[in-house]
């Protein structure tokens, strides 16, 4: 049983940043800590650690896919990147935990004991925790951004009804990720990539829909992953709080945390919470 833990830090030019400015300095001036903090987790465990950043590799894949979708923007690029890095490692490893360069082991626990990964992928899931109600988005006057729980619902749930598919959409969060290759191949989230990301850019222009919803369509690799999900009836198992700490709204750390996804980029509370 091969099993390797990776992450990527892709550094976007500012230039091509349309956000997340405080967030790219704060993943430089805690680049070093956060990349050690992987790299040990991963040999205390006795796993392979891969790491990838922006090289030539990078480069090729997004001028291939700026080539063929110039609509969508570099941010998103890189969550497609990390899925098909995905991919290519399964040719090599049979397990595989994926952590966003913003999730920080604070345990000795192995992830792979606690989990069998061949009862479905371990993900982390907050739909019940999302607003669907549509009327409610104009009249309550929220703001809604395209990465938000909220727009990766109503892009998945538009996805299935105009391919037919009657079924409740999930919301996914892919910021850690423990597959295997049995239910990365079952997934088959690139099949008919091209088409789904064509169907995407129509939603974003079709007035059958109100504005209130079309302005939340967006490229987005987790409303994919929920739509792939439900059609491809991947099993998935829930992550729990232990595992996907979900730190964003308000710095606070259970003691019986294992992976914190720093979501506010509050790494100095992080760091000052492990020497306690």
């Amino acid at each position: 049983m091969r099993r390797v833990i990776f992450s990527l830090y892709i550094d976007i030019p500012k230039e091509n940043l349309v956000s997340h400015f405080k967030s790219k300095n704060k993943f430089e001036k805690n680049y070093e800590w956060l990349f050690q903090k992987k790299f040990s987790y991963a040999k205390k465990l006795g796993i392979d650690f891969r790491f990838f950043s922006y090289d030539e590799k990078y480069e090729n894949y997004l001028k291939d896919f700026k080539q063929k979708f110039p609509q969508v923007p570099e941010y998103n690029i890189v969550n497609f990147y990390k899925l098909f890095l995905l991919y290519e490692l399964s040719k090599e490893y049979d397990e595989i935990l994926y952590l966003d360069f913003d999730v920080i082991p604070v345990t000795n626990i192995n992830f792979f004991e606690e989990w069998n990964l061949n009862k479905g992928v371990v993900i982390f899931c907050p739909t019940e925790r999302i607003d669907k109600k549509v009327n409610e988005l104009d009249t309550l006057k929220l703001t809604y951004t395209p990465r938000s729980p909220i727009a990766k619902f109503w892009t998945t749930k538009c996805l299935l009804m105009e391919n037919n598919i009657k079924a409740e959409p999930q919301v996914f969060n892919t910021g850690i990720i423990g597959i295997n290759r049995k239910y990365l191949n079952q997934l088959n989230y690139f099949e008919n990539f091209s088409d789904i990301l064509n169907n995407i850019s129509n939603l974003m222009n079709d007035d059958f829909y109100p504005n209130s919803i079309r302005k939340l369509f967006s490229h987005n690799n987790e409303a994919i992953w929920a739509y792939k999900t439900i059609i491809n009836k991947v099993e998935w198992q829930e992550i729990g709080p232990s595992w996907h700490h979900f730190m964003d709204k308000w710095d606070y750390i259970p003691k019986d945390t294992n992976l914190i996804h720093c979501i506010n980029k509050n790494f100095e509370y992080v760091k000052e919470w492990e020497t306690r």
